[in-house]
């Protein structure tokens, strides 16, 4: 077999393993199989909520399951074509075979893309914060920068973006900020964004021009729906009202519309401001903290997650997952994965897919970065 054929088949069966690695293939099969059992049920249907969520979850399963099946025996079946049609010297029959392999690799891409997406509330919409960190104003301004990329990031992919809560910078951009990204799959792609960021850049707020070195926080969880059960005690919480920070009219400033909650046994604590009323503010407030509680306790069942929590108490020199230099030179890079780009203005206009792709694989498969030096 040709060279470059042979590297696509490993390259195709490779991945293919790890795809079945990923879905652990034996207990999605025995879960499928008890799936089946439970529709063949006449009474299933009296619950016809639980019936859609079971039947949702079988059609994930059959074809999660059918795909590798068939990628397999694909794959199978084109080796053999080639083997042929160089034997027999048909070159019509290598290049078709070499044509389906090409799609065979394209689809694997594809479901090993969506099965790092299958997390428990990957689906789910998001919360993200961001949190100005050393470097004073200039730290304030690359908050600002950060959210507005994550926004444009969002807008990009076809998501809506509302506002929750925002502090403003004492003298330029912001101290902190939540957004709410409302789409398909957003928590699952702003799950890895958590930590510590550092940008370089000749600093605009000094007059002499120096290069400044600025840290800001991104911290994400998901919204969660009624599916996942929260159990907050009254007695955990404290609620504090007050008038309102941000934009939003005389009206908002001078009645106590602001709402903060605090998780007592956790120390969390969520305020919510977006909104005149402060009812509307209160139930913003409770499914915020029913968020940052259910996040709390994924890191706790994840070793990496538990790191990046860690990494997030010092929000500075020591702690970055990513780095965007603007001066002396141009380039991006993660710390986690290795992944780099030259064009920073592109990251920073929300041009983030190939770092989070890059980090869902690194979460999902293992492995370490290729280098995990800093840039000056």
């Amino acid at each position: 077999m040709r060279a470059d054929l042979a590297a696509s088949v490993d390259e195709i069966r490779e991945a293919a393993g790890l795809l079945r690695q990923h879905i652990d293939f034996d207990r999605s099969k025995a879960r499928l199989a008890e799936l089946n059992a439970m529709a063949e049920d006449p009474n299933l249907w009296n619950d016809p909520e639980r019936a859609q969520k079971l039947m949702q979850e079988r059609g994930t399963l059959e074809d999660g399951l059918g795909a590798i099946e068939r990628i397999n025996r694909e794959l199978a079946d084109n080796v053999e074509l080639i083997e042929l049609g160089e034997m027999e010297g048909d070159e019509d029959i290598v290049t078709e075979a070499a044509a389906a392999l090409q799609r065979l690799k394209a689809e694997v891409a594809r479901r090993q893309l969506e099965a790092l997406l299958s997390g428990e509330a990957d689906a789910n919409d998001s919360y993200l914060e961001v949190h100005a960190g050393a470097g004073g104003t200039d730290s304030q301004d690359w908050a600002l920068m950060l959210l507005r990329m994550y926004t444009r990031w969002a807008e990009r992919r076809g998501f809506k973006v509302e506002l929750v809560d925002e502090t403003g910078g004492e003298t330029a951009g912001i101290k902190s900020a939540t957004i709410l990204v409302k789409g398909h799959n957003a928590y699952g792609w702003l799950k890895t964004e958590g930590g510590v960021h550092r940008l370089v850049r000749i600093s605009p707020f000094d007059s002499n021009a120096r290069r400044q070195t600025s840290f800001s926080s991104v911290d994400v969880y998901p919204v969660i729906d009624d599916r996942i059960v929260v159990d907050i005690k009254e007695s955990d919480l404290r609620v504090d009202t007050m008038r309102s920070g941000g934009a939003g009219g005389q009206h908002v400033n001078k009645t106590e519309s602001a709402v903060r909650f605090t998780h007592i046994p956790t120390g969390i604590a969520v305020v919510a401001q977006g909104d005149r009323s402060q009812h509307k503010n209160r139930a913003t407030a409770w499914e915020m903290l029913r968020a940052k509680l259910y996040e709390l306790e994924l890191k706790k069942r994840e070793a990496q997650a538990a790191a990046d929590q860690a990494a997030k108490t010092d929000i500075g020199w020591g702690h970055q997952i990513r780095s965007y230099v603007l001066q002396p030179y141009q380039l991006v890079k993660d710390l986690r994965t290795g992944v780099t780009s030259g064009t920073p203005q592109e990251v920073l206009d929300g041009d983030l897919d190939p770092f989070m792709e890059a980090a869902l694989a690194q979460r999902a498969y293992g492995g370490g970065p290729a280098s995990v030096d800093d840039v000056d």
